[in-house]
């Protein structure tokens, strides 16, 4: 019978290492991780309660944000908590089942924040392109329904994934050099025929990124035509910075997700620890800044969460 305790070669465990290479540094680093998690926590639950309080805010721009803090906060809750369990506890175990449910959730996640992202472009040119067409096209139902199309699509690309892993035999050295599990991370670490699995996950990041980014730089394209039409300055003004807030998201959320996959895949000569600090940023940066973004931006926002927050 197998021995019950656990180590690095148990076939039921993996040993999360943390930032590889930094590991001197750890108790320094765990600083911003715990910040940044607590302001995007506070942030979030404070944009979906102002949001889901007043009926005002019951629109399908506010519905979309929502729906994008749902997922910040899902995601930094997944990779911070047991982050800092490393940093400061040296909890480094995780089971097999528990890295494959993590990289599952994670990457349908990450997913449906692409899908909420297109949705977003494409409420902001009709919003803009269509202003009379604007009340009749995009409901608050047909938004929700969209957004159960993207995450369906989500949960259908990513589901192969760890069922694909999940038949991997794994070599004896399970030690992963991140904070969490990631698909390609873990694929690296099979004894066996890993060729599907790396073909099907780099297929899927470039079918997503390269169905989404298109039609989002198609709609902000469009905006900006309909835009230089208009003959007034400050109507140009106007129209273009609602749509700041959705360009600047989109920025953190593709250009670091692009640049990770490129360097990670191809960029052997860059240092693992630098891999593992983007792939760290790339989950909890966007959480942290979502929400000062949409209030900067929205002064209806602003508004309500001061209504709440400086109630003597």
């Amino acid at each position: 019978m197998a021995g019950i305790n656990l180590t690095p070669s148990d076939t039921s465990t993996f040993i999360l290492m943390g930032i590889s290479g930094l590991e001197s540094a750890h108790e320094w680093i765990s600083i911003p991780f715990c910040i940044s998690y607590i302001i995007g926590l506070l942030g979030n639950v404070t944009f979906l309660f102002v949001v889901g309080k007043e009926q005002t805010l019951h629109k399908p721009m506010y519905l979309l944000f929502c729906m994008l803090s749902l997922t910040d906060i899902a995601t930094s809750t997944l990779v911070v908590p047991k982050a800092l369990c490393i940093f400061w506890f040296n909890l480094k175990d995780i089971t097999v089942g528990g890295c494959l449910t993590q990289m599952f959730f994670l990457h349908t996640i990450s997913i449906m924040q692409s899908a909420v992202l297109v949705i977003m472009a494409f409420d902001r040119y009709v919003a803009i392109c269509s202003p009379l067409r604007y009340a009749s096209i995009l409901t608050n139902g047909r938004i929700a329904k969209l957004g159960l199309v993207g995450f369906l699509r989500a949960v259908l690309f990513i589901l192969p994934l760890p069922l694909l892993l999940s038949r991997q035999p794994f070599c004896a050295n399970h030690i992963i050099p991140n904070t969490y599990c990631e698909h390609i991370t873990v694929v690296k670490m099979s004894c066996g025929d890993i060729t599907v699995n790396k073909m099907y996950g780099l297929v899927i990041a470039f079918v997503v990124i390269g169905l989404d980014l298109p039609l989002i730089v198609l709609s902000y394209g469009l905006i900006i035509r309909a835009v230089l039409r208009i003959p007034s300055t400050k109507a140009h003004q106007k129209a273009l910075n609602t749509c700041t807030a959705h360009m600047f998201v989109m920025l953190m959320y593709y250009t670091p997700g692009l640049f990770f996959i490129l360097t990670n895949r191809f960029g052997q000569g860059i240092a693992p620890y630098i891999h593992i600090i983007l792939s760290n940023l790339y989950l909890f940066l966007p959480p942290m800044l979502n929400p000062f973004i949409y209030g900067v931006k929205s002064k209806e926002l602003r508004d309500k969460v001061g209504k709440y927050t400086c109630r003597s």
